[in-house]
């Protein structure tokens, strides 16, 4: 075998070498979270089972895709996750994702064209909606609804501050 082949043979099993150990410590870097954790059901269908395997019931089915969930505990694949309702039940990791939303809760809540109460009021927002929240200040949060955005008070959503 010529030099030149041997050289690249050489640095192409390095370059695999080294993908196959990013790769491999993806999953290990991803377990290393701090329970507990805000996450968002990623699926328009999410089971909710009683216990960490599929051996276990199913208590329920959550069929509201992005609704705000507390991840308590981590076991294996599965996360052990709380409601805003407070149920708290088992689903498999993969069906859960860290986009951060939340639900409005505690009445109708005025969507605000800035964050401070005196600013004009875009929108009227009924308990259960669900957004995608971004960054708090001033006792609101950015909101976004399917597109329509503004400023919820953060006392009216539930998914938000520290889980």
């Amino acid at each position: 075998m010529r030099p030149f082949h041997r050289r690249m043979i050489q640095i192409f099993s390095g370059i695999f070498l080294l993908s196959g150990m990013v790769f491999a410590s993806a999953p290990a870097h991803a377990q290393n979270v701090e329970t507990p954790y805000w996450a968002s059901i990623s699926d328009e269908k999410a089971n909710a089972r009683v216990g960490p395997t599929r051996d276990y019931r199913i208590a329920w089915v959550y069929q509201r895709k992005n609704l705000p969930v507390k991840v308590l505990k981590r076991y294996e694949s599965w996360r052990q996750i709380e409601d805003h309702d407070g149920d708290v039940s088992w689903m498999l990791a993969s069906l859960l994702s860290r986009k951060r939303t939340a639900v409005v809760i505690d009445g109708i809540q005025k969507m605000h064209a800035e964050p401070e109460s005196a600013s004009k009021v875009i929108w009227r927002v009924e308990p259960g909606v669900v957004g995608v929240l971004g960054s708090c200040s001033n006792n609101y949060c950015e909101f976004d609804i399917d597109g329509q955005s503004g400023y919820v008070a953060a006392a009216g959503l539930w998914g938000v501050g520290k889980p």
